[in-house]
C-alpha cells in the first residue's frame, strides 16, 4: 500500500520566532509542535514528511528537524519557498515583500511527492486523531484524481481564550461534501454565543459548525492545478503587493468550477494553538494531560 505524505508549511517559522533555536519548546522536554505533529503521523501510517522551509534558516532547521530525531521512522525531505520562485515569465513587483501564501508553499513540493498527500501549518497542534482519520482516507485515494479531503474541527473546539481568531467556516452538503469555504475574521464567544464580526452586525456561529485549520488532504493532480491558477493569479494581483495566494482560494476554486469534490472528514481531536502568547500555558497544560493520558510519552524520541 502506498503511505502518504505529510507536507508541512515552515516557511514562516524565521519571522515569527526570529530563529528557530529560540522557538519556544511546548513539551516537558522541549519538544515543538512539530515534534507532535510527526508522531502522530508516524503512528497513521504516513511514510514521509516533506518541509517547506527557508534557505534563511535551512541549516539550522535541518539540523533539528531531521530522520536522526525522529528515530530513522520517517523519511524526511526539505524544499524551498521565496519571494522569487516565480513561474517564467514573472518577477517580484517593485515593493513586494509579503510572501505568496500557503498554495505557493504548496507548490514549492511538486517535484518531492508523487502520491496523496497531507498539508499542515508547522505551528498547529492537529491532534492524533485527526492524522488517523486524514491518513487512512489518504490511503484510498492512490491513484486517484479530482478527490481531496480536508479534517474539519467543529469551530467551539477552536477558539482562544485571549481573543478573536480567523476560521475558514464550511458548508457541506448532506455526503459531507464541501460546497464553499469563507475566511472568516474576528470570530469569538460573546455572552455564550459564538459569533464573527463582519463589519455589521455580529453573526451567530452553531458550536459544531465545520471550520478548516489548514489541514487538508490532495493528491499530485492539485500541483497542476495550482500551477495553472497561480499565473492567472499574477496577472491578476500584478499591482496587490498584498495578495497571497492560500490553499482555500485554490480550492474554492476547483469545488466551484466542478474540477474537483473535497470530502470533509470528522475528528474527536482538539486543535490547539498560539494564537496569542498568552495561549502557550494553556497549550502546555493540555499536553501535559495528554502524556498523563497516555496519548504521548513524556520523552517523545527517547
Amino acid at each position: 500500500m502506498i503511505k502518504p505524505t505529510l507536507l508541512v508549511l515552515a516557511a514562516g517559522m524565521g519571522s515569527r520566532y526570529g530563529s528557530l533555536k529560540q522557538m519556544d519548546g511546548v513539551g516537558p522536554n522541549g519538544e515543538a509542535i512539530i515534534d507532535y505533529s510527526i508522531y502522530d503521523a508516524i503512528r497513521a501510517g504516513f511514510g514521509k514528511v516533506v518541509f517547506v522551509i527557508r534557505h534563511s534558516f535551512a541549516k539550522e532547521f535541518m539540523e533539528v528537524f531531521n530522520e536522526q530525531r525522529f528515530g530513522g521512522k520517517i523519511a524526511v525531505e526539505y524544499v524551498y519557498q521565496e519571494l522569487d520562485y516565480l513561474p517564467e515569465g514573472f518577477s517580484v513587483p517593485e515593493g513586494r515583500v509579503k510572501p505568496w501564501g500557503t498554495n505557493h508553499a504548496v507548490m514549492m513540493a511538486a517535484d518531492a511527492i508523487h502520491e496523496p498527500f497531507a498539508v499542515i501549518n508547522a505551528d498547529d497542534f492537529y491532534g492524533e486523531d485527526a492524522y488517523k482519520v486524514i491518513g487512512e482516507y489518504l490511503k484510498g485515494l492512490a491513484g486517484s484524481e479530482n478527490h481531496y479531503c480536508m479534517v474539519g474541527y467543529e469551530v467551539s473546539k477552536t477558539l482562544s481564550e485571549n481573543g478573536t481568531v480567523s476560521r475558514g467556516v464550511c458548508t457541506v452538503d448532506d455526503d459531507k461534501f464541501l460546497k464553499s469555504m469563507v475566511e472568516r475574521t474576528q470570530i469569538e464567544r460573546v455572552n455564550g454565543t459564538i459569533v464573527f464580526h463582519d463589519g455589521g452586525a455580529d453573526e451567530p456561529l452553531a458550536e459544531n459548525t465545520p471550520v478548516s485549520m489548514n489541514l487538508f488532504g490532495f493528491t499530485p493532480d492539485f500541483f497542476r492545478y495550482s500551477k495553472e491558477y497561480f499565473i492567472e493569479f499574477l496577472k491578476a494581483n500584478k499591482d496587490n503587493l498584498k495578495a497571497e495566494f492560500f490553499i482555500p482560494l485554490m480550492v474554492n476554486r476547483l469545488i466551484s468550477n466542478g474540477t474537483a469534490k473535497l470530502k470533509v472528514l470528522s475528528t474527536s481531536a482538539l486543535w490547539f494553538g498560539v494564537t496569542y502568547k498568552e495561549d502557550k500555558p494553556a497549550l502546555m497544560a493540555k499536553i501535559e494531560s495528554l502524556i498523563e493520558k497516555g496519548v504521548y510519552p513524556r520523552n517523545l524520541w527517547a
